[in-house]
């Protein structure tokens, strides 16, 4: 049985629901096996709908109210340009404070409005309204640094840590070869503090144990509080009598990690791929203006990286069965580790406080990019000549918000442009018939495509399979299209006119001769 039309089911309902109402349950009975037989429904639908107020008004939907919008959007992208594109709960931690530097140094000026929605924005709206943007702007794929032969010194693994005061450091070599170890090229000696996560870089142009020492103790006279130990990796640059004696003088303690165990340098290797691979990326450099760069370049990382960029620390780890529940402290920036731990002296505090005070992450970032286009300069200087650090800081802060556009901004990072494809995929279907075809096409130049794929299956039967219609289709339209243009200009003497069509690929276009 068909069902009956909505306009003559609401009027059947409007006639049922008074009898429905005041029937007894017979009755109603009764009225549910005749209306369920005319309307073709459920039977609990039709109590439903004869129970239903027949003067009920129906509810208006209500549209969300957007709470950021352009505004706030792009704000937030400003300072996540400036943030070095962190991810959105470091950016959080961080965003009051950066905002309020960049309005100190007159980079930013914001409406009332757009400022209180931009810092009450959560984390993972952050992460929500970056997305669009974050994947125009892929970064580069990591690589792997081989495993180092262990050495001869007391053992500290990743347990042995626990809770260490600011001063303890975890130190390792980071090699800019280019993914071949053949030859000389400049490393890089890294050392982040456990405690507080504050990083210090210093490249070296050898790999020497002098050398080492010698980045230690600038390391040393850089770092805004005492050097109480370090704990290197197996490298024979580090197990040595050379950095050993220096320890002993110094009142260091000196360890070293397991061989062939990573996680017992879990701090330093997190930083070497969050920090210097993220800043110089993997390109091979070699002498001395490459470490001249590398060094100027890392004058203003430790700044932007120490106040600048939040990090998570690891409180504990909770095995349940084969599940590992891992548990952070709030992100946050090594100078505000530093001020807010207790063995840290006031002084030391005092010096942190006004040197953040007086940084403007802008101008460091602006100099970051300036030095990753100068390193991009000594690998390719014809394609890496120019980027965003070659402008002045008025420009750089003009483009700030439409960088993301581009792709990625750092030049340290950025892969030269793929060129067409010109080769084939797979053998041309119609090679050796296309002259035929376009025999037939010059005779009735308005036959179809179907119709010329008929005739070759006709021809070749088993040949053709139904599928290659397709690109059959796609040349005789390019055909077409060759001959239009051939009638179009055919009383001007213009140049390049083809004449005829050669096909070259089942999936690309033909080559006009």
């Amino acid at each position: 049985m068909n069902r009956i039309s909505k306009p003559t089911r609401e009027e059947l309902l409007t006639v049922l629901r008074g009898r429905y109402g005041q029937s007894s349950k017979m009755e109603r009975t009764e009225i549910l096996d005749e209306f369920t037989a005319l309307a073709g429904c459920h039977r609990k639908h039709a109590v439903r709908l004869l129970r239903s107020n027949l003067h009920a008004q129906p509810k208006i939907r209500v549209e969300g109210r957007r709470i950021y919008d352009q505004a706030v959007r792009d704000a937030l992208i400003i300072a996540w340009e400036a943030a070095d594109r962190i991810c959105g709960k470091r950016l959080k931690a961080i965003l009051p404070q950066l905002v309020e530097a960049m309005e100190r140094h007159g980079h930013l000026c914001l409406d009332t409005e757009v400022r209180r929605g931009l810092i009450a924005a959560s984390a993972a709206t952050m992460d929500r309204l970056l997305q669009p943007v974050r994947n125009k702007a892929k970064s580069h794929p990591k690589k792997r640094r081989p495993k180092k032969p262990s050495g001869d010194i007391r053992v500290r693994t990743f347990f042995d840590w626990g809770d260490p005061a600011p001063g303890h450091l975890e130190i390792d070599l980071v090699e800019h070869n280019g993914g071949s170890t053949a030859g000389s090229f400049v490393q890089s000696l890294v050392s982040v503090d456990v405690c507080s996560g504050w990083i210090e870089c210093v490249p070296l142009l050898a790999k020497s144990q002098a050398l080492v020492v010698e980045a230690m103790e600038v390391i040393r006279r850089q770092l805004p509080i005492p050097i109480l130990g370090i704990d290197s990796d197996n490298d024979s640059a580090f197990i040595s009598d050379i950095l050993l004696d220096y320890c002993r003088m110094n009142g260091i303690d000196f360890t070293r990690s397991r061989a062939y165990r990573k996680n017992d340098q879990a701090w330093i290797e997190q930083k070497n791929g969050a920090v210097i691979r993220r800043f110089v990326g993997y390109e091979r450099y070699t002498g001395v203006v490459a470490g001249q760069a590398l060094a100027h370049l890392y004058l203003a990382v430790r700044l932007y990286v120490n106040y600048f960029q939040p990090s998570f620390k690891l409180q504990k780890k909770e095995r349940i069965g084969a599940k590992v529940r891992r548990f952070y402290d709030q992100p946050a920036t090594p100078c505000e580790r530093l001020l807010s731990h207790p063995a840290v002296p006031d002084c030391v505090k005092d010096n942190l406080r006004s040197q953040a005070r007086s940084l403007d992450p802008l101008a460091l970032l602006h100099r970051i990019r300036d030095q990753q286009t100068a390193l991009a300069a000594l690998v390719d200087p014809e394609k890496n000549a120019s980027g965003p650090g070659r402008q002045n800081l008025e420009q750089f802060l003009k483009e700030l918000g439409q960088l993301w556009k581009s792709g990625e901004a750092r030049p340290t990072h950025r892969q030269s442009p793929k060129g067409p494809r010109y080769w084939r995929t797979r053998k041309d279907p119609f090679e050796v018939v296309w002259p035929d075809v376009l025999l037939w096409l010059q005779r009735d130049p308005d036959i179809t495509a179907k119709e010329l794929f008929r005739l070759l299956q006709e021809r070749a039967s088993g040949s053709f399979p139904p599928g290659q219609l397709r690109t059959l289709q796609r040349r005789v339209r390019e055909w077409r299209h060759v001959m239009a243009r051939g009638l179009i200009y055919a009383g001007l003497d213009v140049p390049n006119i083809p004449t005829t069509v050669t096909p070259v690929g089942m999936d690309r276009s033909p080559i006009i001769r």
